[in-house]
């Protein structure tokens, strides 16, 4: 077995930590943090209804929805 093919085949590169890896987590772990932090209730009205939720529900789903636009963006981009 010549040593490149030995090389190859041992490393897959799926548990590495990675910089960006680490700063992915990272941006995680503080957007998790400043939602739980903002756990009080408050109004919300998008054009017309108004509702009353509390603020990491909120916060979570305007970051759910950025991601999902995020994701969409780039999928179009490949």
């Amino acid at each position: 077995m010549s040593p490149r093919t030995a090389k190859r085949g041992s490393t897959d590169g799926g548990g590495m930590v990675t910089p960006g890896r680490v700063v992915v987590a990272l941006i995680g772990v503080l957007t998790l943090v400043f939602i739980f932090e903002n756990t009080r209730s408050t109004k919300i009205r998008l054009l017309v209804p108004e509702v009353t939720m509390p603020l990491w529900a909120a916060l979570l789903a305007t970051g759910l929805l950025g991601a999902l636009c995020g994701a969409y963006f780039i999928g179009r981009r490949r």
